[in-house]
C-alpha cells in the first residue's frame, strides 16, 4: 500500500455528534484520522472518538483535554497513516469548546 497524500479538515464540532466535511454538508465516511485539533473549555475535559454514528459504536480512543487557563488549544498528530475509522467518526465531547479532525 502506498502513502496517502490527500488530507482534509472537518467542520469543528462544538457538541457531541458525527464529524462532517469542512462545509458541514456531508457526514464523513471511512477515513483515517491524521491529527486532532481543538479549543479547550473552562474545565478539563475529554473527547471520545467512536468508529460509527453514535457512542454505542466501537471506541477508537479517548483524549484528555486541559482547561483553557492551562492551554487555549490542543493538537495531537497521529503516527504513521493515522487511526482508521471504517464507518465514520462520532465524538462525545465533555467540557471541550470544540474539536476538529484532519483526515485522509
Amino acid at each position: 500500500m502506498g502513502m496517502q497524500y490527500d488530507v482534509f479538515a472537518s467542520a469543528p464540532l462544538t457538541s457531541s455528534g458525527q464529524f462532517e466535511n469542512a462545509a458541514g454538508t456531508d457526514t464523513l465516511a471511512r477515513l483515517r484520522i491524521k491529527t486532532i485539533y481543538g479549543t479547550c473549555g473552562t474545565d478539563p475535559g475529554t473527547v471520545m472518538f467512536y468508529d460509527g454514528a453514535n457512542n454505542s459504536a466501537p471506541l477508537l480512543m479517548t483524549m484528555e483535554v486541559p482547561n483553557d487557563t492551562a492551554q487555549g488549544t490542543y493538537w495531537l498528530p497521529m503516527p504513521g497513516e493515522g487511526i482508521l475509522a471504517a464507518d465514520g467518526v462520532y465524538a462525545e465531547i465533555v467540557n471541550v469548546a470544540s474539536v476538529m479532525i484532519i483526515y485522509g
